[in-house]
């Protein structure tokens, strides 16, 4: 089993922020397997999916994101899975954007959502998926530019960098080693 977050804010106003990267990735993974979020439990809102024998929880918490961690903490409790079982999917201001990157584990960076989510379930080593954010010619301070809108000429960049992320949840769900698909997708 695997359980995929996609971190965001819930509100329809921040629906194309970029703080939303996560959801909207999470939403093209479900899209791909076929599900729907029809339902709501341990704060989030949940669809279950399998491929290849594998079930699959994905879930977009209505937590906001700064307490991301407890939808993901209930979550693992619930479904008794563990944080080898957890894909985060999310932004990151401290990459390039449009880029998406894979990692085994890690630190939360400059990310307080990321930062709910160790505190919460007390460990670093879970997969992860970054959707860079980081413009280098937008020069306003962090909380406003991750809650600001996705400029239209770079949407397209960001709906591609959201796909990319949701096809490598997936890939990472169905057992594929966490290197191969760090080969196959970062950059």
């Amino acid at each position: 089993m695997k359980i995929i977050v996609g971190l965001g804010n819930p509100e329809e106003k921040y629906l194309k922020t970029f703080h939303n990267m996560g959801y909207i990735a999470v939403g093209d993974a479900a899209d791909k397997l076929g599900v729907k979020f029809k339902k709501k439990e341990c704060e989030a809102f949940v669809a279950e999916a399998n491929a290849d024998g594998e079930k699959i929880i994905l879930a977009r918490p209505v937590t906001y994101m700064n307490n991301s961690g407890r939808a993901v903490k209930q979550l693992l409790a619930k479904y008794r899975a563990s944080a080898d079982d957890l894909v985060i999917i999310y932004d990151d201001y401290d990459i390039p954007k449009g880029t998406v990157r894979i990692r085994p584990s890690g630190s939360a960076g400059t990310h307080n959502g990321m930062r709910s989510v160790i505190a919460e379930i007390g460990t670093s080593a879970f997969a992860r998926i970054r959707i860079g954010i980081r413009d280098s010619e937008v020069n306003i301070p962090i909380i406003n530019y991750v809650l600001s809108e996705v400029r239209k000429d770079d949407y397209e960049l960001f709906i591609s960098a959201c796909r990319r992320a949701a096809e490598a949840a997936i890939a990472l769900s169905k057992g594929e080693p966490v290197e191969k698909v760090m080969t196959e997708f970062n950059g």
